[in-house]
């Protein structure tokens, strides 16, 4: 493992035990073993560290949200995946993701700007597929886009106050079954009066 990676994974370690806040530079370089000068060659901060540590999992989603839009798949097969992908790369990364999530709100006002940004990005890709969806009639139009893709992205945010990794279900199961639950949410509704 090269340096940069032991400093992100030490600060995983040390902000998950401690809290970010609690957490000195001087503690992470000697976690990792490093001078300060070493830690300053990679990152110019901890606020960088923490930042670092969301970059990588959403430049991971980013990257596999456009591999999987490019494959031409129909519609809803697409946004399953896509779904699915979310929920197991947010698994993969639970521990970060904790991290990121309780501690986000420490961030400098740049970063959290940067941060929006990269979100934004990756929204703007998933909202073109439900708002064709629902251009298509293939999901409900009678929900705001900005609230089904909001709807989708709670889970994900939510995994580490209640996934088990070594419990009774797997990452591939969980993807499924909240992919299962959003997808049916997203089909529009019998018309009143239809048969069960």
């Amino acid at each position: 493992m090269n340096i940069k990676e032991e400093l992100a994974r030490v600060s995983v370690d040390l902000f998950a035990a401690q809290g970010y806040a609690n957490t000195s530079v001087q503690q992470i370089v000697d976690a990792a073993g490093v001078t300060k000068g070493a830690l300053y060659h990679y990152f110019n901060s901890k606020d960088d560290l923490l930042f670092d540590i969301y970059d990588r999992l959403l430049t991971l989603q980013q990257r596999n949200l456009e591999e999987i839009a490019g494959r031409d798949l129909p519609l809803e097969e697409t946004v399953r995946t896509v779904c699915e992908d979310v929920i197991i790369t947010s698994i993969e990364w639970i521990r970060e993701g904790a991290v990121f999530f309780r501690s986000q709100h420490m961030l400098s006002p740049d970063r959290m700007e940067e941060v929006k940004t990269r979100r934004r990005r990756y929204n703007e890709v998933f909202a073109a597929l439900i708002a064709r969806g629902r251009a298509e009639g293939v999901f409900r139009s009678d929900i705001p886009t900005a609230v089904l893709v909001a709807n989708f992205f709670a889970n994900p945010h939510y995994l580490s106050y209640w996934y088990q990794p070594d419990g009774a279900l797997t990452k591939q199961q969980v993807a499924k079954h909240l992919t299962d639950l959003y997808l049916a949410g997203l089909r529009p509704a019998a018309p009143e009066g239809a048969a069960e």
